[in-house]
């Protein structure tokens, strides 16, 4: 017997309640696809792109940064943007701080857009798998006491089958989704954590580069050298 004939029968023997179950499973199971697809691009996409990103950090090249995170489409990239874009403008390291923050708050919704639906759906397939065992459990005692001696052991292990199948579907389908749901939930921290840890290096190295030049700026005024020196 084919794998593909094990699964008509086990569809065959657990009843018309083992469908809806099915069909909860098969969205969740796209849902988790799609975000685990969209986070590991959004992951591969942010550590590729700081490794471009933190040298010119590093080196004060701040234009040349604002010009690479307008060519990108990453999560990351649309981070810094926002306190790239205030550099010019921001009177304070606070000023700069708090546009990061505004970027984080409308970058984080998206990450976890529809990742709770794998938890909600977990949630359903397993109550519906409990159903269909009670429904299976019912009907064999019903089919028990109406039945003949002669049948009472068929039907009984007929519907003992539908309601243990039920169990075995909407086992699998909440394991299945809860796990992914996991996956994910974690895969999408780490990004979060990842976007904070990027922004405080970025803030760091703006606050160096504001020191640096007001070094220089001091340095460069008449009368800015050691203090107490005389001319």
């Amino acid at each position: 017997m084919s794998e593909f004939d094990v699964v008509i029968n086990f569809f065959k023997q657990g009843g018309v309640f083992l469908y809806p179950i099915a069909l909860v499973w098969i969205i969740g199971l796209v849902i988790g696809i799609e975000r685990f697809i969209y986070v590991v691009r959004v992951d591969s996409g942010n550590k590729r792109i700081w490794a471009t990103f933190q040298p010119l950090f590093q080196s004060g090249k701040f234009q040349e940064a604002m010009a690479l995170s307008n060519d990108s489409e990453t999560v990351l990239s649309q981070v810094l943007r926002y306190g790239l874009s205030r550099i010019g403008t921001a009177r304070r390291r606070d000023d700069i701080e708090k546009a990061l923050e505004e970027s984080l708050i409308e970058v984080i919704p998206n990450l976890e857009r529809r990742t709770h639906y794998l938890s909600a759906l977990a949630n359903i397939v397993m109550l519906m798998g409990l159903f269909g065992t009670v429904l299976g459990l019912i009907h064999a005692f019903a089919a028990v006491a109406q039945a003949n001696p002669a049948e009472k052991a068929s039907l009984l292990s007929a519907s003992i089958s539908v309601a243990m199948n039920n169990t075995a579907m909407g086992l699998i389908a909440a394991i299945t989704l809860l796990l992914m749901h996991l996956y994910i939930e974690t895969k999408t921290t780490t990004i979060v954590d990842t976007l904070e840890v990027a922004s405080v290096k970025f803030l760091n190295a703006i606050g160096e580069s504001l020191a640096q030049n007001a070094a220089a700026a001091t340095a460069q005024r008449p009368g800015g050298g050691a203090p107490g020196a005389r001319a």
